[in-house]
């Protein structure tokens, strides 16, 4: 009995990852296609900002919040790529308790940092819409500020109790996450002390972003597309509006359906292959990084123009100062 006393009060401070352990014959390829993935991120998200940042005219709202969107984007892949490529390619898998419980915080909170702004644009595109008179009324500077309030309090106040429930757990058996970062469940599911409140915390996320964001996402939309095709067959703004909404609603059902089946496996305990289970975790976050840009991108025709302005004028500056130095000589 004294000996098991010393057992019960242990609990682990490190952890190691257990990624993809079927295809660790694979795991070069693997990390290959995630170090391509991470470069399409970094490149393809910080183009798209660098672009409305410099073309004064997609200084409007909704560009704003694309650029924002890409922004977090690249916070949340850099938060558990590397250490991933890290995993795969040197074996380097161990973590302590706190540097998960950080990765687990930011990994959580700048996904729903990435829903809330998702939010956002879908209640922007129905102002512009279905209430263009009122457009530059409700989206301006204040909007902003008691949008970036809400979203911190919501975002920091469900993260932070989520963390800190997990930290209280006691971890008495295994050491080894089934995951290739440190997720809630996944690092939840070790714990050898009772989980009730952990996956209460787990149905609040769902319920607070899942539950709460896609319905008014869904709401928006159903407004948008009923006032546009109110509008005449033929015209130029109902054209438009089909193509910004389905644009939108491409990165929705990007982000929501591999993040909706993720979290509603590990809150109600659904019976998911832990393969498939790490697969849909990793893809929640790299799918939406990776193809918003592209979609944003080469759909968007002002973004589009603004990079093709951009080009020119860089040909332009680049041809410059190629003639100068001749045009001197010659004088």
């Amino acid at each position: 009995m004294l000996e098991a006393l010393p057992w019960r009060n242990f609990s682990h401070t490190s952890f190691q990852f257990r990624c993809f352990p079927e295809l660790q014959e694979h795991r070069w390829i693997l990390a290959l296609l995630f170090f391509l993935c991470f470069l399409c991120v970094l490149l393809g998200n910080s183009l798209l900002v660098f672009v409305i940042r410099r073309v004064e005219r997609l200084h409007s709202p909704m560009y704003v919040l694309i650029c924002m969107l890409c922004v977090v984007d690249i916070l949340v892949v850099t938060t558990i790529l590397p250490n991933m490529l890290l995993t795969l390619l040197f074996n380097r898998s161990h973590i302590s308790l706190a540097g998960c419980l950080i990765q687990m915080f930011f990994t959580h909170f700048l996904s729903s940092l990435e829903s809330t702004l998702l939010l956002a644009m879908a209640l922007d595109r129905y102002v512009a819409i279905c209430r263009p008179l009122h457009y530059t009324d409700v989206m301006n500077s204040s909007m902003f500020l008691k949008l970036l309030l809400f979203t911190l309090v919501r975002s920091v106040s469900i993260m932070s109790t989520l963390v800190v429930l997990a930290g209280s757990l006691r971890f008495c058996g295994s050491n080894t996450i089934q995951h290739c970062y440190c997720d809630h469940m996944a690092l939840v599911s070790l714990a050898c002390t009772s989980k009730e409140r952990n996956h209460a915390a787990g149905l609040a996320v769902i319920i607070c972003f899942v539950g709460v964001d896609i319905p008014i996402i869904f709401f928006s939309y159903m407004k948008i597309l009923s006032v546009v095709l109110q509008a005449a067959a033929a015209s130029e703004d109902r054209r438009k509006a089909f193509h910004t909404c389905s644009t939108h609603l491409m990165v929705l059902v990007c982000f929501y359906l591999v993040g909706t089946i993720t979290f509603l496996s590990g809150g109600l305990d659904i019976p998911i292959a832990t393969g498939i289970n790490t697969l849909m975790g990793v893809m929640y976050i790299l799918i939406p990084a990776t193809v918003n840009p592209i979609i944003y991108g080469v759909r968007t025709k002002e973004i589009r123009h603004g990079l093709q302005r951009l080009f020119r004028l860089r040909a332009k500056r680049i041809l410059s100062l190629k003639v100068l130095p001749s045009g001197k000589g010659q004088a």
